[in-house]
C-alpha cells in the first residue's frame, strides 16, 4: 500500500525529491521485512537480534544463568533469556561477544568467534551459496537455499518440543530424535537425560538417564498414554500421534490449537509440561513426571508393584515373593519378586489347556513394560485370556480399549497402583495360589459378617437401654468442666484422661481426649517454673512427663489473655482434625473451673524465634535448615488452604508459633484464631481483626477483610525474616527509617539483596537460591492480595530450580511503628475511629 501511494506522491514532487522519497521507502520496507531475516553478507553480531514476524519469538546471543560464555538461542521474545527455547552451539560456546550468526559461502548457517574460526554449523547439503535464514512465528529457524528447506531447528531440537516438531523414530533407520536435558542450571551443553519414542515402536515415550530407562508414559491408546495417572483426553489438547506406517516415522505432534503449550525436559531429569496463562501473563507447570518414586521406572524391580501412599511403597505382585529377602527387608527392590508356584502349564506342556492355571486381577494399575508383547484390536478379554493360557510362556494379560489384547511373556516391569484410572491387569497364577486366595476371601468374608452381626447386637442392647444411659449421666460434670461445650458422658482411664461423647448437636466436639486438673498438674509439676518452656501472648506454656515417659507441652491459657472460651473452643476442634507432618499434634485438653489448659505433643526445640532472634542461636540455622523450615510452613500452610478436609485460614502465623522438633523440622501452632473457609469463599471480613501486628495483611488490619492471601501475606513477612535473622515488629533501619518490608523491597531493586540476608547464609553457593526466597517473599507481601500467588504456586516457587518467579511489585504499605511479636491482638473495627488502628499502616 506504501508504494502506491508513493508514487502517487511522485507525481506532484520533482524529480529529484521523487527519487529520495522513493529510496528512503525502500530502506524501509527492507528494514521491516529484515527484521526476522538473514541473508549473506549480513552476518547477525553479538547484541543484534532476530524477532519473528508476530513478535513471538526472538534470536540471538545469550549467557546462561551465571556463565559468561556466549550462545545463539531462540527464546520467547517477551521473556527475555529465561525462556531459552534452542540452543545451536550448545558445545562449542563463544568465549567472549565477538561472536557472529552468519551464511557462509556454500551457503550453510555457522557462528564464527573473532578469528573467523567455525565454532558450529548447520552442516546441511546446499546447491549453492544462496541461502536465507528465517525466524518464523511457530518459533522455527529456517534455512532455505535456492527456494528449498536445506536445515530446519525443529529437526534438531534440545530440550523443548514445541508445536509443529515432528521429532521421532525412523521406523526405515531405526534412528530416534531426542529431546536432550542441558548439562545444568547454567550450561546448554548436552546433559545426562533424554527423551525419545521407544526403540520398539510400542509408542511408548521413554526417558532415559544416560543408556538406563529412567520413566515411560505407557502406550497411546489414541486419546491418552494409559501409563500416565489421571490423565484424560481433553487434558492433551489435541496431541496426536502421526500415520507412521504411511510416513515411516513414529512421532507425536501438536495442533495449532496447541500454541501456548510447551514441555521441557529439565537438567535434572523431570519432564514438565508448560502452559501460558493469560491473565497472568506467564507459564505455569500444569503436569510434570516422574515426580513421585514409583513413578521412575521399575522403581520396585520385576513382578513387583509400586503404591505411593503405602509404606514400604513396593511389594511383590500375588503368587511372587521376594528374590531377596534379606535385601527387600533392608529397602532395596532392585533383585524383585520370583514366582512361588511354578505355573501348571511349564509343568505338563502337552496338555495345551493351560495346566489349571487360572487369573488374578490387579485393578487400577499402569500395566508393565511391553517387552514381549502381541496385539488384536478386535480380541475381547475372553478370547485374550484363552489366548494367554494356549501360550506356556504367557505371565499376564490385558484388554486396553483402543489398543486391544496385550500379553506379557516375560518378567513384568514397572508396573505402579494408580489411586485414580488406570488398567486392569489379568495376573496368570499356579491353581494353588488361586485356591490360597479363595480361602483367604472366604475367611475375610465371614470375618466381616461376624462383625457386623456384632455390630447389630450392640447397637441395638444400646437401643433399648439408651433410657438408663441417659438418666446415668444426666447430672453436671463440674469437675472437669465439660458443660462448658455440652452436656454428654464419659469415662476415665488408666492414665487420667477423660474420654467423652457429646450430643449429636455439636458433631465437631465430639470425642475430645480430656485429661482431668490434678493429672495435668502432676505432669507438670504443679506448673512449676522449672518447666516452664515459653510465655506466649495467650499465656505460659509448661513442658510435662507423662508416667509412661512421654514428654508434653502444656499450654495454660492466662485469664487474662484475648483468647476465650471461643478461641480455646475453635482451636481444639480445629486441630483435632488436622492431620500433616508440619502441624503440631494436639493430645487433649483440661478444663477445670477457670482454668482452659491444652495439651500438645513436646518440641525439644521449642520456637523458631528462640534460635532466630538469637545471636548464638542463629549460628545453628544454617542455610540447609533454614530452607527446610522455609519449604516446611509453606507445605503446611498449604494443606491448611486446600488439601485438608476442612479449608483453614490460620490468621497468625509468625516465628513463635513454628514449634521445632528434634529434627528442627516446623509445625505450625496456635489455632485459637484460625477460621474455617467455605469451599467457594474467595473472601470474607470481620469486625474483630486478630492477628499480631507486623504480620497483618494491609486489607485485613484496615479493613477486617481476610482470605487466604492473609495468610500467604505472614508468610512472607516471616519468610523475610527467617531469610534476614531480623524481627519485622521491631526492626527500624537506623539511617533509612524504614522497616524490614521496605528494606528487602530496597535492596532487591538496587540489585544489593545480599546485603538483605543474615551474615550467617551469605555463601556464594547459596546466593542464587536466596535471591530466589527474597523473591517470593516480596511476591507474598505485594499490597493487593490478587497479586500474591497461592500458596501452591509459592511451594513450587521454593521447591523447583526452574520455575522462574515473577517480578513483585513495590509494597506501598509498611508499618511505620515497632511492637513485641506477643502483640497478639483484637482490634474492633466498627468502635475504633479512623487514626486508631489504621495509623498502624502508612503508604511510603
Amino acid at each position: 500500500m506504501l508504494v502506491p501511494m508513493a508514487v502517487a506522491c511522485c507525481v506532484k514532487l520533482p524529480g529529484l525529491r521523487c527519487a529520495l522519497l522513493l529510496s528512503v521507502l525502500s530502506v524501509l520496507c527492507f528494514l521491516s521485512h529484515a527484521s526476522d531475516t538473514i541473508v549473506p553478507d549480513q552476518p547477525l553480531r553479538d547484541g543484534e537480534s532476530l524477532i519473528s514476524a508476530g513478535g513471538i519469538f526472538e534470536l540471538g546471543f545469550f549467557s546462561p544463568g551465571k556463565s559468561s560464555n556466549r550462545y545463539v538461542g531462540i527464546w520467547y521474545h517477551n521473556f527475555s533469556t529465561n525462556t531459552v527455547l534452542w540452543v545451536a552451539n550448545r558445545q562449542n560456546p563463544v568465549k567472549d561477544t565477538t561472536g557472529v550468526l552468519a551464511i557462509a559461502a556454500d551457503g550453510n548457517l555457522v557462528i564464527l568467534d573473532d578469528g573467523n574460526s567455525s565454532l558450529w554449523s548447520s552442516n546441511a547439503s546446499t546447491a549453492s551459496s544462496d541461502s536465507v535464514l528465517r525466524l518464523t512465528d511457530d518459533g522455527n529457524l529456517v534455512l532455505n537455499n535456492s527456494g528449498s528447506v536445506a536445515w530446519q531447528s525443529f529437526d534438531y531440537p534440545t530440550d523443548t518440543y514445541m508445536p509443529g516438531m515432528k521429532v521421532g523414530l525412523d521406523l526405515r533407520t531405526k534412528v530416534s530424535q531426542k529431546l536432550t536435558s542441558w548439562a545444568s542450571e547454567d550450561d546448554p551443553a548436552p546433559g545426562n537425560f533424554s527423551l525419545s519414542m521407544d526403540p520398539r515402536e510400542s509408542t511408548q515415550i521413554f526417558m532415559w538417564e544416560g543408556t538406563k530407562p529412567r520413566w515411560r508414559s505407557g502406550r497411546w491408546n489414541g486419546q491418552v498414554f494409559i501409563g500416565i495417572q489421571g490423565m484424560v483426553a481433553q487434558y492433551i489438547y489435541g496431541f496426536k500421534l502421526n500415520n507412521f506406517v504411511q510416513e515411516q516415522k513414529m512421532y507425536f505432534y501438536y495442533d495449532a490449537f496447541n500454541s501456548s503449550h510447551r514441555y521441557v525436559l529439565t537438567w535434572y531429569g523431570i519432564e514438565r509440561h508448560m502452559i501460558w496463562k493469560n491473565d497472568t501473563n506467564d507459564w505455569y507447570q500444569y503436569w510434570a513426571q516422574p515426580i513421585t518414586p514409583c513413578e521412575v521406572y521399575n522403581q520396585c524391580g520385576k513382578n513387583a508393584a509400586c503404591t505411593d501412599s503405602a509404606s514400604p511403597i513396593c511389594s511383590c505382585l500375588h503368587g511372587f515373593v521376594p528374590a531377596s529377602s534379606e535385601e527387600w527387608d533392608g529397602g532395596n527392590w532392585s533383585s524383585g519378586c520370583v514366582r512361588r508356584t511354578a505355573l501348571g502349564c511349564r509343568m505338563n506342556n502337552s496338555s495345551g489347556d493351560g495346566g489349571g492355571d487360572g487369573f488374578q486381577t490387579l485393578q487400577g494399575v499402569k500395566l508393565p513394560d511391553i517387552s514381549d508383547w502381541n496385539t488384536d484390536v478386535g480380541a475381547d478379554s475372553s478370547e485374550c485370556q484363552d489366548r494367554c493360557l494356549r501360550n506356556c510362556s504367557c505371565t499376564a494379560y490385558a484388554v486396553v480399549t483402543g489398543i486391544g489384547c496385550l500379553i506379557w511373556g516375560v518378567d513384568l516391569l514397572d508396573i505402579q497402583v494408580f489411586s485414580i484410572g488406570g488398567n486392569d491387569l489379568f495376573l496368570r497364577l499356579a491353581s494353588s495360589e488361586l485356591d490360597d486366595n479363595k480361602k483367604n476371601t472366604a475367611v475375610l468374608i465371614v470375618t466381616v459378617v461376624l462383625a457386623v452381626i456384632l455390630s447389630l447386637g450392640l447397637i441395638f442392647l444400646l437401643w433399648k437401654c439408651r433410657r438408663r444411659i441417659r438418666n446415668l449421666f444426666r447430672r453436671p460434670i463440674n469437675e472437669e468442666g465439660l458443660s462448658m461445650f455440652s452436656s454428654g458422658g464419659g469415662s476415665r482411664d488408666r492414665s487420667g484422661s477423660v474420654r467423652v461423647n457429646y450430643e449429636s448437636n455439636d458433631e465437631s466436639l465430639s470425642e475430645l481426649q480430656l485429661w482431668s486438673f490434678d493429672f495435668v498438674q502432676s505432669a507438670t509439676k504443679s506448673f512449676s517454673d522449672s518447666n516452664l518452656v515459653g510465655e506466649g501472648g495467650f499465656g505460659p506454656v509448661y513442658k510435662g512427663l507423662l508416667p509412661e515417659g512421654q514428654e508434653i507441652a502444656v499450654k495454660r491459657l492466662s485469664r487474662s489473655s484475648g483468647q476465650g472460651i471461643e478461641e480455646f473452643k475453635n482451636e481444639v476442634v480445629l486441630i483435632s482434625k488436622l492431620q500433616h507432618r508440619n502441624l503440631v499434634r494436639l493430645l487433649g485438653c483440661c478444663i477445670h473451673e477457670q482454668e482452659r489448659i491444652l495439651i500438645y505433643e513436646y518440641m525439644p526445640n521449642k520456637s523458631l524465634d528462640a534460635f532466630l532472634y538469637d545471636q548464638t542461636k542463629k549460628n545453628l540455622l544454617d542455610w540447609t535448615t533454614r530452607c527446610n523450615i522455609i519449604e516446611g510452613i509453606a507445605r503446611g500452610l498449604l494443606y491448611l488452604h486446600r488439601d485438608s478436609r476442612l479449608r483453614i485460614i490460620h490468621r497468625d502465623l509468625k516465628a513463635s508459633n513454628i514449634l521445632l522438633d528434634e529434627e528442627m523440622n516446623p509445625k505450625i501452632s496456635d489455632f485459637g484464631m484460625a477460621r474455617i473457609f467455605g469451599n467457594d469463599d474467595n473472601e470474607t471480613n470481620t469486625q474483630r481483626v486478630v492477628g499480631t501486628f507486623g504480620y497483618m495483611a494491609p486489607e485485613y488490619a484496615m479493613q477486617g477483610l481476610f482470605s487466604v492471601k492473609s495468610d500467604v501475606y505472614s508468610f512472607g513477612v516471616l519468610l523475610l525474616e527467617i531469610l534476614s535473622g531480623k524481627r519485622n515488629s521491631t526492626y527500624h533501619h537506623p539511617e533509612l527509617g524504614i522497616n524490614l518490608i521496605a528494606l528487602a523491597w530496597k535492596l532487591w531493586n538496587e540489585d544489593r539483596v545480599m546485603e538483605f540476608v543474615d551474615p550467617v547464609l551469605a555463601q556464594p553457593c547459596t546466593s542464587k537460591q536466596l535471591v530466589r526466597c527474597i523473591n517470593v517473599g516480596l511476591l507474598c507481601v505485594q499490597d493487593r492480595p490478587i497479586d500474591r500467588p497461592s500458596m501452591a504456586s509459592v511451594v513450587v516457587m521454593l521447591e523447583s530450580e526452574t520455575s522462574v518467579p515473577a517480578l513483585p511489585r513495590q509494597p506501598t504499605f509498611t508499618t511505620d511503628r515497632t511492637f513485641s511479636e506477643t502483640d497478639s491482638s483484637t482490634i474492633d473495627l466498627k468502635a475504633m475511629s479512623v487514626n486508631d488502628s489504621i495509623t498502624m499502616l502508612t503508604g511510603r
